[in-house]
C-alpha cells in the first residue's frame, strides 16, 4: 500500500546543502530528481542570494558535473544541475527505492521531504539505506493517502492551501492578496507554498481532466 513520509535530514547530507554551506540566507525548493543513464539531475528553484553567486558555487564544486539557469520567476531562479556518478547518501537511496518527490525544501541546516513510496518495504528500505550511510533522519509523520479511486486526489495540506488561496482572492484578477500574506497564513515558507499550489493544481487536472488514456506526470 503507498505511503507518504515527512522526513528531516540534516543538510550536509544532501549534496546541494554540502555545495551552499557558505550561503546561509538561501532557501531552496526541490523541483525534481530524475535518474539520466549514470547522471542524476535536480531542478531545483533558489532564492535568497544573486543567481550568479550561485552558478559560481556549483560550477567550482567537485560533486558538479554542470550547471544551467533555466528561467527567473520573481525573486527565484530554476537550477539544472547534472551531479557526478559517484553521489550516494540521500538521492541514491531515493533511487533504489523508487521514491517520488511531493515536495522538498532546503535552508542551509536541514532539509525537508514529502517522499511517497510504494509500500512499507521501500520506505523501511529507504530508511536503512540511510542508516548503513550515516545519515540522520528524523521521521515527522506517516500516513497513507486516501487513493485517487476512494477519495480526494489532494493532501489535507494542498487542500487547505487552494481553499485558503480562493477564499482569500489569490486567483482572482486582480488578485486580492499575495503569495507573502497566503504563506504567513499558512505558516510556510513562500517558495514552500508555491509548491504546494502547483502540486495541487497538478493533482487536480490529473483527477479531474485527464481521461485514461492521457499521460500523466
Amino acid at each position: 500500500m503507498t505511503v507518504i513520509a515527512d522526513i528531516t535530514v540534516p543538510a550536509d547530507a544532501f549534496p546541494l546543502g554540502r555545495v551552499l554551506e557558505d550561503l546561509p540566507a538561501v532557501e531552496i525548493e526541490l523541483e525534481r530528481i530524475v535518474p539520466l543513464r549514470e547522471a542524476i539531475i535536480p531542478l531545483f528553484w533558489i532564492s535568497g542570494a544573486d543567481p550568479a553567486v550561485i552558478e559560481t558555487t556549483l560550477r567550482d564544486h567537485a560533486e558538479t558535473e554542470s550547471v544551467e539557469q533555466l528561467t527567473a520567476a520573481e525573486d527565484r531562479t530554476l537550477f539544472e544541475v547534472r551531479w557526478g556518478p559517484d553521489i550516494n547518501g540521500v538521492i541514491q537511496a531515493l533511487i533504489d527505492t523508487r521514491a517520488k518527490i511531493l515536495e522538498a525544501t532546503g535552508t542551509a541546516d536541514t532539509w525537508d521531504f514529502r517522499l511517497r513510496f510504494s509500500s512499507h518495504e521501500d520506505l523501511s528500505a529507504f530508511n536503512m539505506a540511510l542508516t548503513e550511510s550515516d545519515v540522520p533522519v528524523t521521521l515527522r509523520h506517516i500516513y497513507n493517502p486516501t487513493l485517487p479511486d476512494e477519495g480526494d486526489a489532494l493532501s489535507p495540506r494542498q487542500r487547505d492551501a487552494l481553499l485558503t488561496a480562493y477564499r482569500q482572492g489569490y486567483f482572482e484578477v486582480p488578485r486580492r492578496t499575495t503569495l507573502t500574506e497566503l504563506a504567513d497564513t499558512v505558516e510556510v515558507s513562500d517558495s514552500a507554498l508555491s509548491q504546494r499550489l502547483r502540486r495541487a493544481t497538478n493533482a487536480l487536472v490529473e483527477d479531474t481532466m485527464l481521461t485514461d488514456e492521457e499521460p500523466r506526470s
